[in-house]
């Protein structure tokens, strides 16, 4: 594995490079895990108004 840093676009994708470049996976995890609770939420939240209507 390269020590050189890709240049990317999206700065989600060069965000996460720098996560994996400095090995630092729980933190990683942990905006991971959060953000899916979020789209679950928003998810449940949409399901939730569709059966209201």
């Amino acid at each position: 594995m390269s020590n050189d840093i890709e240049h990317y676009s999206d700065p989600e994708d060069a965000t996460v490079a720098l996560f994996l470049m400095s090995n630092d996976g729980d933190e990683l995890t942990d905006i991971l895990v959060a953000a899916l609770e979020d789209a679950f939420r928003i998810l449940d939240e949409g399901w939730m108004s569709q059966t209201m209507h």
